[in-house]
């Protein structure tokens, strides 16, 4: 039954995803982190620390940021 189910490859980025795969798989968030202010990319929490772990350690509202990062992944400039 072709057309069923439709392979996605892109990841879904959720606040349990750990920063850096996310940055590594798509280098395209890295602009959105700096606009919410998170120099995460560039810190060695990003080898261990989840994208919620990161927000909520900086006070910032994940789920925003999460919505954020989905939407550059699924429509790309």
């Amino acid at each position: 039954m072709k057309g069923i189910y439709k392979e996605d490859t892109n990841m879904v980025i959720t606040k349990d995803s750990s920063i850096i795969e996310a940055v590594q798989q798509y280098p395209q968030i890295v602009e959105i982190f700096q606009d919410y202010g998170l120099g995460c990319v560039g810190c060695m929490a990003a080898h261990f620390e989840t994208i919620g772990q990161g927000a909520g350690a900086h006070g910032i509202d994940v789920d925003a940021l999460i919505a954020d990062i989905n939407d550059a992944i699924a429509n790309p400039e």
